[in-house]
C-alpha cells in the first residue's frame, strides 16, 4: 500500500462545553513501517465495519468547501495546507455540535490496487498494559482502531475519472450518536447516492431470478450462490466495490457474459459496480429440491416469515404468493 502524504493533527476537545483546541501539525509524517501498518490496520476496521454511506460531493462549494480543497491540493500538491484547512473546519464544526469529545485526525493519501486513496479518520486512545524489559507491567496508551466512529474514504481515481459517479465517498454509519456523525457528514458534504443494502438486495433479486430462469439443476444453483457470495464477501472485506462483469465471469466460465446480460436486459437499474453490503450477505443462502415435477427455490431469510416449514407434516406453508403463480392458479380453478 504506496502512501503518498499522511498527516496527524490534534483536536482537543473535553466533554465539559468548553471550546476545542486545534493543534496543527506543520509536516507530513515521514515514510515508515509503523505508518504502513497503522494505515493498514485502519482499512481493515474501516471494510470490517457493516454500516457506511455511499455517496459524493455536494455541488454547492461555498457551504461544503472540502472538495473544492481537495481540488486544489491534487493541483498545486501542498498536502500540509490542505490538511490544516479540513481539520480547522472539522473542530469548528465538532465546537458547534457540543456532543463530541476531540482525537487525533488522521489524514492519508494511498494508493491501492490501481486506486488512490484519501482517508479522514477521527482516532482515539484507549488504556491498555504493556510488560516492559524488566519483565514488569506498565500501563500504556494505544489507538485503538476497533472503536473507529468517524472515518471517510473517497476514492480519489473514480472521483475525478467519472464525475457521474454517485458512490466514490463513503464514511461509516454511526448506530449510535447520529447528531455527533452529522457534524462530519456537513465536514466532508456528503450526499448519499447509493443504497448499499438496497443495491445488494437488487443484485440478489437478479441472480434469484437468473437461477429460476436457466432452469439450473439443484447442485449448480447452490455453487453458484456460494460463488456469488464468497466474491462479494471478498469484496466488501476489502473495501472494495462488486464489478459485475468479473462476477458474471465467475459464475460462468462457458458462458461469462450470462449473468451479466441477464442484468442488463432485464433492467435492474444496477450500476456496473456496486458497493457490497456484508449484513444483508450473510442473510442470503438458497434452499432449493427437486421431486417428481415439483421444484422449489426460496431464500433463507424468508424461512420463518413467509415460508414455514413443519417438520412433523412434511410440508411447507408459503405465505404472500407471487402475482403470476396466484394468477395461474386462479385461473385453473375455474
Amino acid at each position: 500500500m504506496p502512501i503518498q502524504h499522511a498527516i496527524v493533527h490534534l483536536i482537543d476537545k473535553k466533554p465539559d462545553g468548553n471550546p476545542a483546541r486545534l493543534h496543527l501539525s506543520t509536516q507530513a509524517l515521514p515514510a515508515s513501517e509503523t505508518i504502513e501498518h497503522l494505515l493498514a490496520d485502519l482499512n481493515d476496521s474501516y471494510n470490517a465495519k457493516p454500516n457506511k454511506v455511499w455517496g459524493y460531493f455536494q455541488a454547492d462549494t461555498q457551504s461544503y468547501p472540502l472538495s473544492s480543497w481537495l481540488q486544489r491540493y491534487l493541483e498545486d500538491g501542498d498536502f500540509v495546507a490542505f490538511s490544516q484547512a479540513c481539520a480547522e473546519r472539522l473542530t469548528t464544526l465538532m465546537d458547534a455540535s457540543n456532543l463530541s469529545t476531540g482525537g487525533h485526525v488522521l489524514i492519508a493519501r494511498y494508493q491501492q490496487g490501481m486506486s488512490d486513496f484519501l482517508c479522514i479518520a477521527l482516532l482515539h486512545h484507549s488504556e491498555g498494559v504493556t510488560v516492559t524489559e524488566q519483565l514488569e507491567l506498565s500501563s500504556a496508551r494505544h489507538l485503538d482502531l476497533g472503536q473507529l466512529h468517524l472515518a471517510a474514504r473517497i476514492n480519489l481515481s473514480e472521483w475525478r475519472n467519472n464525475p457521474a459517479s454517485r458512490q466514490y465517498l463513503s464514511l461509516i454509519r454511526a448506530r449510535h450518536g447520529k447528531k455527533v456523525a452529522d457534524y462530519f457528514r456537513e465536514c466532508l458534504g456528503c450526499s448519499e447516492g447509493v443504497d448499499a443494502p438496497s443495491e445488494t438486495r437488487t443484485l440478489l433479486k437478479a441472480f434469484s431470478d437468473y437461477v429460476e430462469s436457466e432452469d439450473l439443476a439443484e447442485e449448480q444453483a447452490r455453487e453458484k450462490t456460494q460463488t456469488l457470495v464468497d466474491y462479494a464477501s471478498d469484496q466488501a472485506r476489502r473495501g472494495e466495490p462488486i464489478a459485475l462483469e468479473e462476477l458474471s465471469e465467475l459464475l460462468d466460465e462457458q458462458q461469462p457474459r450470462a449473468f451479466f446480460e441477464h442484468i442488463r436486459h432485464k433492467d435492474y437499474g444496477l450500476a456496473p459496480e456496486i458497493p457490497a453490503d456484508k449484513r444483508t450477505l450473510n442473510q442470503f443462502r438458497r434452499f432449493t429440491g427437486r421431486a417428481e415435477g415439483l421444484s422449489i427455490s426460496f431464500e433463507a431469510h424468508l424461512l420463518g416469515s413467509q415460508i414455514e416449514y413443519d417438520a412433523e407434516q412434511d410440508a411447507l406453508i408459503i405465505r404472500k404468493l407471487p402475482g403470476k403463480l396466484r394468477e395461474q392458479l386462479t385461473k385453473d380453478r375455474h
